[in-house]
C-alpha cells in the first residue's frame, strides 16, 4: 500500500498535521511517524508560506504526505507546486464548486475538498466533486479553517456511513483531550489538526502531536 493509500485508508485513523510553516517542524513529525503534513497557501492565514519559500518540501518527498492548502486560488499556483514535486494531494479549503475543481481532475491530480459544516444540507453537494477524500470542518464563513471549533460529529458519521467510498477526513476543534472519541465517534479516514498541536500558529508543539498519535491508535 503506498503512502497515498494508506492515508486514505478507511480501516485506520490517520493524522495530518496542518499549517506547518518550518522544514524543521516537517522533518519533526516524519520523526515521530506522523501521516501527512499540511502547508497553507492561504495569505489572510495565521500559518501562511508563501509559494516561493517552499522549496524544503522537495525535501520531504516520499517521507510524508505533502498537502497544499488552498482558498478560492485559480488552479495554476497548485498545479504548478504539485508538477514541481513540492505537493502530492491539494486542499481547495474555500468556497470551492465542483466545477473549480475541474482543473485537478483533468490533470489526475487528486484533491481533498474542505466542507464546513452547519446542517446536513452543506454537504448535498459533497460527492460533486470527485475529490478523493472529503474534509469536514466547523461551518466558520471567511475564516477557512483552523478555527478550533467543533461541529455535530454525528453528521459526518453519518455521511461517511452513507458514502463508504469516499474518504472523510475530520477537521475542527480536534484536540489532544478529544481525538480518541472523535477517532471513534466517526472513524474517518484522517483527523486533520491545526490549532490543537501548536505552540502558536505555524509552530507545531510535538508533546501534543505525540498525544494526538497515541489516542489515534486505539
Amino acid at each position: 500500500m503506498t503512502q497515498f493509500e494508506r492515508f486514505f485508508d478507511p480501516s485506520t485513523v490517520s493524522l495530518k498535521i496542518c499549517g506547518v510553516t518550518r522544514l524543521a517542524d516537517a522533518e519533526q513529525l516524519v520523526a515521530l511517524g506522523v501521516d501527512a503534513l499540511g502547508v497553507n497557501f492561504w495569505p489572510k492565514s495565521k500559518r501562511y508560506l508563501a509559494p516561493e519559500k517552499a522549496a524544503w518540501l522537495g525535501f520531504l518527498r516520499g517521507k510524508i504526505l505533502r498537502v497544499g492548502v488552498f482558498v478560492n486560488e485559480n488552479s495554476d499556483t497548485a498545479l504548478r507546486l504539485v508538477q514541481d514535486g513540492l505537493l502530492d494531494v491539494v486542499q481547495l479549503h474555500g468556497d470551492e464548486s465542483p466545477a473549480d475543481a475541474k482543473p485537478f481532475r483533468d490533470a489526475g491530480v487528486p484533491f481533498i475538498k474542505a466542507i464546513g459544516i452547519k446542517t446536513r444540507d452543506d454537504l448535498a453537494l459533497a460527492t460533486d466533486y470527485g475529490a478523493a477524500g472529503l474534509l469536514l470542518d466547523a461551518h466558520a464563513p471567511g475564516v477557512y479553517g483552523g478555527t478550533g471549533e467543533t461541529f455535530d460529529w454525528d453528521v459526518a458519521r453519518s455521511f461517511r456511513e452513507q458514502n463508504p467510498g469516499l474518504p472523510v477526513l475530520l477537521a475542527g476543534g480536534i484536540v489532544p483531550e478529544n481525538a480518541a472519541l472523535a477517532a471513534q465517534s466517526v472513524s474517518p479516514a484522517a483527523l486533520d489538526i491545526a490549532s490543537g498541536a501548536e505552540i502558536s500558529p505555524g509552530i507545531k508543539d510535538f508533546q501534543k502531536v505525540t498525544a494526538l498519535l497515541t489516542a489515534i491508535r486505539f
